[in-house]
């Protein structure tokens, strides 16, 4: 029998769902819809957990050529790598295998774990699965992609087990428009709740300079003052 892993009850927990550069830059091979207002969005939640010492949770999906199961976060490639400002300093991974092993005080050495995972579904992989599981938190606030796939196995498996649940509506992106509402729908109606940044990070002034490469980015960049560029 695995024993408990974690028995303090932390207020929050952040979720932080394959936010990485194949969803979320221009060139990505699985690009969300509105990948630069979504980004700002993540940019500041992921400042208001180290803001207030929050730990990360954050799942990477990863596959290699010969599965044939994806044609994105191909490992060794450059978008199956994180986006820079989804990363803490101090932090550690696990690689995607069958072990169910884990450090005793993984989240008072490390302010962010993360796991990296051969499908979707953060459950299918023991390891994330046993953490997930025995984690106690008030709440666990989700960010990431995409709302009708990972996002939504995520949050449906985290109901399942009894936890409380509240997903950034304008944090997480889709690819799919009519089934990202549809898979909100199901979550709200299973006892997930729909917040918004402003929420937990309050609200901004700040433009979305620097959030990537694509044409838009790259031409707001060159319209923005010196200040504002580097603010944001």
């Amino acid at each position: 029998m695995l024993r408990q892993l974690f028995k303090k009850q932390r207020k929050f927990v952040l979720i932080d769902v394959n936010t990485q550069k194949d969803f979320f830059l221009a060139n990505g091979k699985a690009l969300v819809r509105n990948h630069r207002r979504v980004l700002s969005h993540i940019r500041r939640i992921m400042a208001w957990a180290r803001l207030k010492n929050v730990p990360v949770i954050s799942t990477c999906e990863i596959y290699t050529r010969d599965h044939h199961i994806a044609d994105y976060c191909i490992a060794g490639t450059e978008g199956q790598k994180k986006i820079r400002y989804a990363l803490l300093n101090n932090r550690t991974s696990f690689q995607a295998d069958d072990s169910t092993d884990l450090p005793a005080d993984i989240l008072r050495q490390h302010k962010q774990v993360i796991f990296y995972k051969r499908s979707p579904d953060p459950f299918d992989e023991p390891r994330i699965e046993r953490l997930l599981s025995e984690i106690k938190a008030g709440v666990f606030i989700v960010i990431g992609a995409s709302v009708e796939g990972a996002i939504a196995s995520t949050v449906l498996g985290l109901l399942q087990r009894g936890k409380n649940v509240s997903v950034v509506v304008d944090a997480v992106g889709s690819r799919q428009k009519r089934e990202a509402k549809l898979a909100l729908r199901k979550m709200r109606a299973k006892g997930a709740k729909l917040i918004e940044t402003r929420r937990l990070a309050g609200s901004s002034h700040l433009r979305t300079i620097g959030i990537c490469n694509c044409d838009m980015c790259r031409r707001n960049a060159k319209k923005a003052p010196p200040a504002m560029a580097a603010s944001c």
